[in-house]
């Protein structure tokens, strides 16, 4: 259970004076602690510089509505700055609190709050709304109707049905483009989006593009290089930024350095890639996928031509006259890995550096889709494209499992359930399990790089969250997605309420004809004011994170900021829940901003929440009083290492 009468810090304003510090910098962290807790009589703040734990005494700060602040100055040592709390009770006891909670034992370092030293993510990272577009399905111009199909190719009308069977999953070209993605933009500029990522734009033999036969140059089914510069073009015209995908474990069979490097031992491109035999007629792949065939990144030449300086694949589409704003990265778990090399580092710090030499102020996401919290700490990847903490679990609380008879890859029928691809099927979780889910996969990723990582219902590569999905829960779902923190994600169709089965089955050209319909027209409108929600309240992108409930059908919690809070609540059923006095502060001149539950305010400080069926509410709050920091000195003392058991200096 939760208790939000505990001490809490987070990695927000409030908390952290300095987010983006660079090596050898002193930060400010604090701590709150209820004025009932306790009591409290020391806290001392516990880094880990290069593994030598270091002490740092804590200073009372005051007391402000019911809080005692407490505050410390760290120097930051190392690209990722590991630090906890430990709080000495007037009896003598000892908690530690760290980015799992409070604990009466101690914590992993893994699991400290930590401070992320370089690399700072872009200016407008956390203001970002993402909506993610599959170019063939998404919106297709009169120009593509004079565009002969390729060879591998099967073409199909934008009214056809999916092919869920091979090949025509991977070869059904709908024809969208370009220039059809210009025409649609100003329904991203309705809904309220601010950033457009799309799936591969370059030449490949499939539809999915991911198979890509080249990185130069955009594929002419698509419009070419100037429909790319076109839309990128407009799309920025309307204050939208725009978002690439590029794979760096693969490249397609097609690839002119795999044709160089396939029977040419000779070649210089035979180093691009893993081969089994003296003839490099046998190679290593992505997933047993033969089309596939996976980069080798010990390759210094490979490297130069695609990650490495101003002439290189991924310098080439930051800079004029296409300029896009950052890259998604496909596979980014699997890159430079095979057995026991591990590149992955070198590859993603190279790219990340040609990144900030020709265009700095870029977004750079991972792709990876289990536990990513070893790549995940903030020396490339400013967040990550992942499934476990928020995108399964929002699936295992809200959704239902459902038999749903469909042909699979290999033509058979079906009725099992595709679930992020676990052979044991959809768990069923409480809502108090979604959020220790949530907590578990955040715990070891510093706060600044949570707040990059992606909140998605369902991507090109899942099921469509709607197919599971009563109409009741959409909105609890949707709502979490934009005040939870991250970067918020569409994937366009959920607006207009697509079904899909799988992720290759999620790929549905896009129903342009049927927006008005009065039930996509209410799912556009929902999606339009949830968005709206995010982008109007500063706290729902930077502030704070304070759980403060959690049990089988609700969850409620305030994101908060020294200017404003929001109080959020979800259910998936009838609501009636009580926070106790001192839980939340200002209830009493909250004002509603969405939902329809209800919200009284006792004169003790208790608030009843109350609502009907599945629901989902905000309000805004005042924002949170805190006295000034006195911390002054961010060295450590030679009583606070001995007094908490180290040796006597």
């Amino acid at each position: 259970m939760i208790d939000p009468a505990r001490p809490h810090h987070d990695g927000s304003p409030l908390h952290v004076s300095h987010a983006d510090p660079a090596l050898g910098d002193e930060v400010t962290v604090r701590l709150r602690v209820p004025a009932h807790y306790g009591p409290v009589v020391r806290v001392v703040v516990r880094s880990n510089p290069d593994h030598e734990p270091a002490w740092v005494e804590a200073v009372h700060d005051g007391t402000a509505e019911g809080w005692e602040w407490w505050s410390a100055r760290i120097v930051v040592a190392n690209p990722r700055h590991g630090y906890r709390f430990h709080l000495v009770a007037a009896d003598g006891r000892v908690e530690v609190l760290s980015q799992t909670g409070l604990s009466d034992i101690d914590a992993l370092d893994a699991q400290d709050f930590a401070l992320v030293a370089g690399n700072p993510p872009p200016t407008w990272m956390t203001d970002t709304v993402l909506y993610q577009i599959f170019p063939d399905r998404f919106a297709r111009s009169a120009a593509a109707d004079d565009r002969p199909a390729p060879p591998w190719a099967l073409p199909a009308a934008w009214d056809e049905p999916l092919d869920p069977t091979h090949p025509g999953r991977s070869r059904q070209l709908y024809g969208g483009d370009l220039d059809g993605a210009v025409e649609k933009l100003d329904h991203l500029v309705d809904l309220g989006v601010t950033a457009l990522y799309h799936t591969p734009v370059f030449p490949a033999e499939s539809n999915h593009r991911y198979d890509a036969s080249r990185f130069d140059l955009v594929d002419p089914l698509l419009g070419g290089d100037d429909a790319y510069r076109r839309l990128i073009t407009a799309a920025h015209g309307r204050g939208i930024r725009v978002i690439g995908d590029l794979t760096t474990n693969h490249s397609g069979v097609a690839h002119e350095w795999f044709r160089a490097a396939y029977g040419s031992p000779e070649a210089p491109e035979a180093a691009f890639y893993y081969f089994r035999d003296e003839a490099h007629t046998v190679y290593e792949t992505w997933l047993d996928a033969a089309t596939l065939p996976k980069f080798d990144w010990s390759s210094a030449e490979l490297r130069r031509r695609f990650i490495e300086g101003p002439e290189s694949v991924v310098a080439r589409w930051l800079t004029a006259p296409y300029g896009i704003d950052g890259w998604r990265i496909d596979v980014a778990n699997m890159t430079g890995r095979l057995g026991a090399e591990d590149r992955n580092a070198q590859v993603r710090q190279t790219l990340r550096r040609t990144m900030v030499e020709v265009a700095h102020d870029t977004l750079l996401l991972a792709e990876s889709t289990n536990d990513a919290a070893s790549d995940l700490q903030g020396d490339a990847w400013h967040g990550g494209m992942t499934y476990p903490a928020f995108t399964r679990g929002v699936w295992a609380w809200l959704a239902e499992p459902r038999s749903l008879p469909h042909r699979g890859f290999d033509g058979r029928v079906t009725d099992e359930m595709w679930f992020f691809g676990l052979p044991t099927g959809m768990p069923h979780y409480t809502a108090e399990q979604f959020v220790r889910q949530l907590q578990r996969f955040t715990s070891q990723i510093p706060w600044r790089v949570q707040l990059g990582t992606m909140n998605a219902l369902d991507t090109h590569d899942t099921a469509r969250f709607a197919t599971y999905a009563t109409e009741e829960s959409i909105v609890p779902a949707v709502g979490l997605s934009m005040t939870l923190p991250g970067i918020p994600v569409v994937y366009a169709g959920d607006e207009f309420g697509l079904e899909a089965v799988d992720g290759e089955m999620s790929r549905t050209p896009i129903p342009w004809d049927r927006a008005d319909e009065p039930a996509i027209a209410a799912r556009i409108a929902l999606y339009r004011e949830l968005i709206g929600l995010r982008r109007g309240h500063r706290a729902l992108s930077t502030g704070g994170l304070r759980w403060l409930h959690a049990d089988a059908g609700s969850v409620a919690f305030v994101r908060e900021s020294a200017e404003e809070a929001v109080l959020v609540v979800a259910a998936s059923t009838d609501l009636d829940v009580i926070l106790p006095s001192g839980a939340l502060i200002g209830a009493d001149a909250a004002r509603p901003l969405y939902g329809a539950v209800r919200l009284d305010a006792d004169p003790s400080g208790a608030v009843r929440l109350r609502g009907t069926g599945a629901s989902f509410a905000a309000w805004a709050l005042p924002g949170v009083d805190a006295p000034a920091a006195r911390a002054t000195s961010a060295e450590s003392t030679p009583e606070a290492f001995a007094q908490l058991g180290g040796p006597e200096l």
